[in-house]
């Protein structure tokens, strides 16, 4: 089993896809071992405690800097004896130290089709704000590994999700999560700990199943 932790800052509805997708067996060879929120208050620390998963809080507004931020949660992780990091609505940029630490072992999903609407200033409801000034006619969800660069790292998966001629940000945002976020997270996660994600350059490998022909 892979341990895991889920980083988080808000209402957790991709963790809670994790949850989800864990209780129904889709979480193949994965331990869900720690949720830990940069927010004392967020609703994810709920969803954890009532899935019984281990939360913690490593508080941003305490620390002075970002370094010195990042340096507590990789203690953390690192005492956790964490092996792969999933950042779910996790709202921080993180230290090139720390993803050093990581290679290839962190996720993270965006909500666009990258390499659309994504890099720095480029988050939540932003990213649906831009898609429709642009006109768009498709947006969707990333979901890749994380470099020292924001939204660079190589795509795991990727899906679509149309766009409809009456959306606001907050319609495209909800059908994004529904459609594409909560499906491809999940499912991401899984290949890593199933050992089926095979990293060459930016290009990310899916070998088949050991059961599958």
């Amino acid at each position: 089993m892979v341990k895991t932790a889920v980083l988080v800052s808000g209402g957790g509805t991709n963790l809670q896809a994790l949850i989800d997708a864990n209780i129904f067996g889709e979480l193949k060879n994965c331990e869900l071992a720690a949720v830990i929120s940069s927010n004392p208050d967020a609703y994810a620390l709920t969803r954890a405690e009532r899935a019984g998963i281990p939360s913690y809080v490593v508080d941003i507004s305490i620390f002075p800097n970002r370094a010195s931020f990042c340096d507590a949660l990789l203690k953390k992780l690192q005492d956790l004896d964490i092996e792969l990091v999933v950042l779910a609505g996790f709202l921080y940029v993180l230290t090139p130290a720390f993803v050093k630490e990581f290679p290839n072992r962190m996720i993270n999903i965006h909500p666009a089709l990258i390499p659309s609407f994504c890099g720095d200033g480029y988050y939540g409801i932003h990213v649906h704000e831009k898609a429709l000034e642009y006109g768009v006619k498709i947006s969707g969800a990333t979901a890749h590994f994380v470099t020292t660069a924001t939204d660079s790292g190589p795509i795991i998966l990727q899906k679509a999700v149309e766009v409809e001629e009456n959306d606001t940000p907050k319609t495209l945002q909800q059908r994004i999560m529904e459609k594409a976020e909560w499906i491809i997270l999940p499912k991401a996660v899984s290949l890593f700990c199933e050992g089926r994600l095979e990293v060459n350059g930016r290009v990310v490998h899916i070998k088949e199943a050991e059961n599958e022909n």
